[in-house]
C-alpha cells in the first residue's frame, strides 16, 4: 500500500456523555468522541469531543493542518474539545467544518460560536487565527470534501437530530453511526441503506440489551442491537463504540467477549486504536 492509497480509522476519543479518564478507564480510554480517518494523505476528523485535543497536537507536529470536521450533532460531549484544538490558532491552517442536523432552525457556526462567548469562554470563534468554513447541508447528501472520498450521510434518531457518515475511498468504506437509538424488533431503514456491505461499521453501543429499557427515549443504543444491523447489512468488521462512562475496563472486557461469541471479529473501540480495512 502507498501513502496514496492508505485508507484507516484512528480512535483518540471513544466516550459517550462526559470524559471520564482515570485508572477504571485507562485501557478502553475516558475522553469522548473524535475519530481520524486517514484518506491518502489527507485526514477526515470525525466529531470534536474530548478526544480532539491530542489529535491536534499531534497534527501540529506535521505542519500546516487542512482537513474536514464532520459533526454527528452538537450534543456537548461531542463538541466539548474544539475550543482546545491546536489547529483552530494557527492562521497557516484551513479547517472545514459541517453539520447535517441544524438546518432550518439553526446553524453551524452560529451554534459553535455561541459555545465561544464569556462567561462560559474567553476566546471568541473569531479570534481564533486558522481560516474556518462552516457548512450545513441536510442528511441524505454526498459531501464535496476536498481530499476526494466520498462521505455519504443518513438521519439518526436522537434528540436534536444527528448524522450517521459513510466514507468511501479506494473502494473501501468507514461507517461512523453514533448517537442513535434502536426500535425494538425492527432495524432501522436509514442505516441499513447507509452501511451496506461496510468494511468497518463503527455504532452507537452505549447499553447493554439488559441496561436499556432504564433509558429508552435516550437517544442510544445497545451492541445487540448493532450485531443485528451489522449482519442485516453484511458489513465487515463491527465496531462498539460511545461507551457509556460507567462502563469501566473490566465491563468493557466482558462486553468485548459476548460480542465476540455473538459476532466473530467484533472489536471494542479503545483510545489509540487503528483499524485498516
Amino acid at each position: 500500500m502507498t501513502v496514496d492509497d492508505n485508507f484507516s480509522v484512528r480512535f483518540w476519543g471513544v466516550r459517550g456523555s462526559i470524559p471520564c479518564p482515570g485508572p477504571a478507564t485507562v485501557r478502553y480510554g475516558g475522553n469522548t468522541s473524535c475519530l481520524e480517518v486517514r484518506c491518502g494523505g489527507s485526514s477526515i476528523i470525525l466529531d470534536a469531543g474530548s478526544g480532539i485535543r491530542e489529535l491536534g497536537n499531534a497534527m501540529m507536529e506535521n505542519g500546516p493542518v487542512d482537513t474536514d470536521i464532520l459533526f454527528t450533532h452538537t450534543h456537548f460531549d461531542h463538541i466539548v474539545g474544539l475550543p482546545f484544538f491546536a489547529p483552530l490558532y494557527c492562521a497557516d491552517n484551513a479547517l472545514r467544518m459541517w453539520a447535517g442536523h441544524l438546518l432550518p432552525e439553526h446553524c453551524l457556526e452560529d451554534v459553535l460560536c455561541e459555545m465561544l462567548v464569556a462567561p462560559l469562554f474567553p476566546i471568541p470563534m473569531d479570534i481564533m487565527a486558522a481560516k474556518k468554513d462552516f457548512n450545513d447541508f441536510q442528511c441524505g447528501e454526498t459531501l464535496p470534501l476536498k481530499c476526494g472520498a466520498v462521505v455519504k450521510t443518513g438521519p439518526l434518531n436522537h434528540p436534536n437530530g444527528a448524522t450517521g457518515y459513510r466514507i468511501e475511498f479506494g473502494g473501501r468504506s468507514i461507517c461512523y453511526v453514533t448517537d442513535t437509538e434502536h426500535v425494538e424488533g425492527e432495524l432501522d431503514k436509514n442505516i441499513i441503506d447507509l452501511i451496506a456491505g461496510a468494511d468497518i461499521f463503527i455504532y452507537d453501543c452505549t447499553y447493554t440489551e439488559e441496561e436499556y429499557p432504564k433509558y429508552k427515549g435516550w437517544g442510544h443504543s445497545t451492541w445487540q442491537a448493532g450485531v443485528a444491523l451489522a449482519d442485516a447489512a453484511n458489513v465487515g468488521t463491527f465496531v462498539v463504540f460511545h461507551h457509556e462512562p460507567t462502563h469501566d475496563d473490566a465491563f468493557m472486557d466482558a462486553v468485548a467477549k459476548q460480542a465476540q461469541a455473538k459476532r466473530p471479529g467484533t472489536v471494542v473501540a479503545q483510545e489509540g486504536m487503528v483499524l485498516t480495512p
